[in-house]
C-alpha cells in the first residue's frame, strides 16, 4: 500500500477521533452521495421502464406507419400492401377499416375506436394475439360476427363472453362525409384483450368483411397498416412508400400520433442527467469543506512531514485519497442501493397499489397502468464513474492548498 494512503487512513482516523463536527462533515458527504447515486439510479431505471413499455408494448399494437384513404377507401388496397412489403425495411402489411362509433350494452354507451381487420394478416404487423388468451383470439377468429373489446371498456360495459352488443357507427359516404342517420349492428362479444393502458378503454376489434358490409364497400379497407424494421425510422419510411403509391392517402407514423411519448421521456431523462450532475456536485462540496477544515487542522503534520523530506506530490495524493475515501464508498454503496431499490420497485408498488386500493397510474388515462423498470447496467456505470469524478475533482483544490503550505509558517500559526 502507497504512503499516501497510509497516510490519509490515519488522517482519517485522527479527524474522527478528535472533531466531531468535521468527522459529521465528512460522514454527511458520503451519505449524500450515496443517496444521490441511489435515487438517480431508480429514476434513471424508471425512464429506462417507460422508454421499453413504449418500444415494446404499445408500439407492438400500433401501427408503426400507416396510409389513410384520402376519400374514404383504398380502391386497391392489396396494391398499396404489394409496394409497401416491397420496401426493405418493411416487415409486413395488412389492411385495416378505422371506424368510430359507440357502443351500447343495455343502458350504457360508449365511444370506441373499432379496428376492423384480417384476422389471418393482423397478426404480421401487430402482437394483439399477446394480449388475450389463445382460445379467445380462436373463437373471435371463427366468428365473422364476433368482436374484441379492450378489458377496461368490456367491464365498464359489465359485459360476458357470449352477449350480444350493439355498435352504433356514422354512414359514410363515398367522399369521407357523414348522414345524419348512423348505422346500427349487433355484434357477439367473444372476450378482450389486455394491453394495461389507455388502449384497454377506447378500442375494438371486429372482421373486416362484416366491416365492409357494413359500409357497403367490397373487398376494399380505408387504410393499410406497416410494421417496420427500424420503428425511429418510420417517418423516413412512410415517405419512401407514399411517394411510390398510385393514389392519395395520409400518411400516418407513430411519431405522429405517439411522438409526444417519445419526446416527453427524451425530456425526463436529460432532466435527470442534469439532476444527476448538481445533486452529486452539491454533495461533493462537504467533500471540498471537510478537505479544508483537515487542512487547517493538520497544518502542524504537515509541516513536520515536510520537515522530514515529504515531497509536495505526497501531501497532495494523501488529501486527495482522503477525500476519495469519502467519495468510493459513497459511489458503491449508493449504486448497490440503487440496484436493490430498482429491482424492488414493482413489488413495492405492487404492495402500495394494494394497500391504497387504486393504481397510482390510472390505465384510462396513461399508456401503461403500471410503473415499469428496466435496470441498465449503463445506467449504474454512469452514475458511479460520475460520483466517483466528481468526488475526485472536489479533492483536488484542497489537497493542493495542503501540499503549498510552508512548514515555517504552518508551525508557527500551529
Amino acid at each position: 500500500m502507497s504512503l499516501a494512503f497510509l497516510l490519509a487512513r490515519r488522517f482519517r482516523r485522527a479527524k474522527q477521533s478528535s472533531s466531531g463536527y468535521v468527522g459529521f462533515i465528512s460522514r454527511s458527504s458520503t451519505i449524500g452521495i450515496a443517496l444521490g447515486c441511489a435515487i438517480l439510479i431508480t429514476l434513471l431505471s424508471i425512464m429506462n421502464g417507460f422508454h421499453k413499455a413504449l418500444e415494446d408494448d404499445l408500439l407492438s399494437v400500433i401501427p408503426h406507419v400507416e396510409f389513410e384513404s384520402v376519400s374514404g377507401t383504398l380502391t386497391n388496397w392489396r396494391e398499396v400492401k404489394r409496394r409497401a412489403e416491397a420496401h426493405e425495411q418493411v416487415l409486413a402489411a395488412a389492411p385495416v377499416m378505422r371506424i368510430t362509433g359507440m357502443v351500447q350494452q343495455q343502458r350504457r354507451f360508449y365511444g370506441v375506436d373499432i379496428r376492423a381487420i384480417d384476422t389471418s394478416l393482423e397478426p404480421q404487423v401487430s402482437r394483439v394475439t399477446e394480449y388475450t388468451s389463445a382460445a379467445t383470439w380462436q373463437a373471435f377468429e371463427q366468428d365473422p360476427e364476433g368482436v374484441l373489446l379492450g378489458a377496461g371498456l368490456a367491464d365498464n360495459l359489465g359485459i360476458q363472453v357470449g352477449d350480444k352488443l350493439m355498435v352504433i357507427v356514422p354512414e359514410v359516404t363515398p367522399h369521407g362525409g357523414t348522414n345524419r342517420a348512423p348505422k346500427r349492428l349487433w355484434l357477439t362479444y367473444k372476450g378482450a384483450f389486455a394491453f394495461g393502458g389507455e388502449l384497454d378503454f377506447r378500442q375494438a376489434y371486429m372482421h373486416l368483411g362484416r366491416a365492409q358490409q357494413l359500409m357497403g364497400v367490397e373487398d376494399a379497407a380505408n387504410a393499410v397498416r406497416l410494421r417496420v424494421n427500424d420503428v425511429y425510422a418510420a417517418p423516413h419510411i412512410a415517405a419512401d412508400v407514399g411517394f411510390e403509391l398510385s393514389e392519395y392517402a395520409y400518411m400516418h407514423d407513430w411519431t405522429r400520433s405517439q411522438g409526444h411519448l417519445y419526446r416527453d421521456i427524451q425530456m425526463v431523462r436529460t432532466v435527470m442527467y442534469i439532476v444527476l450532475f448538481l445533486v452529486l456536485a452539491v454533495a461533493s462540496f462537504n467533500i471540498v469543506a471537510t478537505l479544508m477544515m483537515q487542512v487547517e487542522e493538520k497544518r502542524a503534520a504537515i509541516a513536520i512531514l515536510k520537515t522530514m523530506g515529504a515531497a509536495d506530490s505526497l501531501i497532495l495524493r494523501t488529501f486527495v485519497w482522503q477525500g476519495a475515501l469519502n467519495g468510493i464508498p459513497g459511489a458503491f454503496v449508493g449504486a448497490l442501493l440503487g440496484w436493490l431499490m430498482a429491482t424492488e420497485l414493482p413489488s413495492i408498488l405492487q404492495g402500495l397499489e394494494q394497500l391504497l386500493g387504486h393504481s397510482l397510474l390510472a390505465g384510462d388515462i396513461y399508456f401503461v397502468n403500471r410503473i415499469p423498470v428496466d435496470v441498465q447496467g449503463a445506467d449504474i456505470v454512469l452514475v458511479t464513474g460520475t460520483a466517483l469524478l466528481m468526488s475526485l475533482l472536489a479533492t483536488l483544490y484542497p489537497a493542493y492548498r495542503a501540499s503549498q503550505l510552508a512548514p515555517a509558517a504552518s508551525l508557527r500559526q500551529s
